[in-house]
């Protein structure tokens, strides 16, 4: 890590923003997990928006509605939504925008900084967290994290080092069905630790 603390946590203000913003403005933010059995981080290399009921491969769009599922999208800019994908994945989302309108943030890798060692005993594979079910796997990020706010411990963003543009990918979304036309992915180009390129 950049000094043995990480910084001061994004604020609620941050998410508060559109979710294509927030998406580009994630890069370089730090995402912080602690456990008791010790603290993993990394650096965000790579994230897709999703806007909302007018995105048709929201989770919350138009043709779904507000169910049990996708409720914790409809809630706090910062608060964590914990979707399972494919039945067995959980991937983390950050909520953006404002309460009641769900749109949210997918983190979709990391580089990792802090607790490697931690990362390889619960992955058990090389591949860390070039991924959003791997990276969630690496900081034991899961269900019980579902609607925690992403300014508090155990599970943190912080801010980092601004991406500048030169070094941003604006691309389409990936394993997606709906709304492949949008460019609402944004990844560091020249990061290893992206999860396609």
């Amino acid at each position: 890590m950049d000094g043995p603390d990480p910084p001061e946590p994004l604020s609620g203000e941050f998410y508060a923003r559109p979710a294509r913003i927030v998406a580009r403005d994630l890069l370089g933010c730090r995402l912080v997990s602690e456990g008791p059995d010790g603290r993993t981080a990394g650096r965000i290399v790579e994230t897709e928006a999703y806007t909302g009921p007018e995105d048709p491969a929201c989770h919350a769009a138009a043709r779904i509605g507000r169910t049990r599922r996708n409720d914790p999208l409809y809630g706090a800019p910062g608060t964590a939504y914990i979707h399972l994908n494919y039945g067995v994945h959980w991937c983390l989302n950050a909520v953006t925008d404002r309460a009641g309108h769900p749109a949210a943030v997918l983190i979709r890798s990391l580089e990792p900084l802090q607790g490697l060692e931690l990362m390889r005993a619960r992955r058990a594979r090389e591949e860390l967290t070039n991924g959003p079910a791997r990276l969630t796997q690496a900081l034991a990020i899961g269900p019980h994290h579902q609607r925690h706010f992403l300014g508090d411990p155990p599970l943190w963003i912080a801010s980092g080092l601004r991406v500048p543009d030169a070094r941003v990918m604006n691309t389409s979304r990936v394993g997606i069905s709906r709304g492949v036309d949008r460019k609402l992915r944004f990844y560091v180009k020249d990061s290893p630790w992206v999860s396609r390129r």
